[in-house]
């Protein structure tokens, strides 16, 4: 038997039939850039990837830094960071931030030649002196070099996650700025000691997003998901490559 076959999921599973809008992630459109057939197997057949471990530490930070900027977002006044990075921005309330931020609704919009909603949870929302609203995502690491620019061929997908988050909203009416900024984390290794606490370099770097590639992306993981052909896999996919090397020998 395939080890396709061996889990199968019966919840939010892709139907052509299906009359009502089909909820589709930004997380689930990235896994369709990153590999159509895993895509297809996750969303169409209920066979996901292996599911990693849960980055504990990444959402502690995520969660203290939210809490950080909303002391500074209920004064409306800037956080310590903004100003050393003289950014025109500030931590901006509204009234929907707190479901935009929640990863069982975030931002929401109906792509209607696809019927596909698609989704997004934010990690903070900014606002700069011509209203702008500004996407903020939170990134934690650590590694033995300061990290100011997103140089590496893996960070091409936070580069995609901000574009993404800046298409909802615009899609939602919202006038949003083509810079957003990633508010990165850098674990220290340094240090002498432990001390029963975790220390971090913090850096502020924009980003100028486009996104003209996502409305091309939707309607062709639309099309991926109408297939009754299950797709090739990405030379590059090391979930498809273990899968082939297994069913190969079996």
């Amino acid at each position: 038997m395939s080890i396709y076959h061996t889990a199968q999921r019966t919840r939010n599973l892709y139907a052509s039939n299906d009359p009502e809008p089909f909820k589709l992630s930004r997380s689930k459109l990235e896994l369709f850039v990153d590999c159509p057939r895993c895509f297809y197997l996750d969303r169409r057949l209920g066979v996901g990837r292996p599911p990693g471990f849960p980055f504990a530490l990444n959402s502690a930070v995520d969660t203290l830094l939210k809490k950080e900027f909303d002391i500074h977002r209920a004064k409306n006044q800037k956080h310590p960071l903004i100003e050393k990075y003289g950014v025109d921005a500030v931590p901006i309330a509204h009234e929907d931030l707190d479901k935009w931020r929640h990863n069982f609704t975030g931002i929401q919009y109906l792509h209607e030649p696809t019927n596909l909603l698609i989704t997004g949870a934010i990690d903070d929302l900014w606002q700069n002196s011509k209203g702008e609203y500004i996407v903020v995502d939170y990134k934690a690491t650590s590694k033995d070099k300061e990290i100011n620019e997103l140089d590496q061929d893996w960070q091409d997908g936070y580069k995609r996650q901000m574009e993404i988050y800046q298409w909802l909203l615009r899609q939602n009416g919202y006038k949003v700025s083509d810079t957003g900024y990633f508010v990165y984390c850098n674990g220290r290794t340094d240090l002498v000691s432990f001390d029963a606490k975790l220390e971090f370099d913090i850096t502020l770097i924009s980003y100028t997003g486009n996104g003209e590639w996502i409305e091309g992306v939707i309607k062709n993981a639309h099309k991926c998901l109408n297939s009754s052909k299950i797709p090739k896999a990405n030379s590059e996919c090391d979930y498809c490559a273990y899968v082939d090397a297994v069913n190969s020998k079996s």
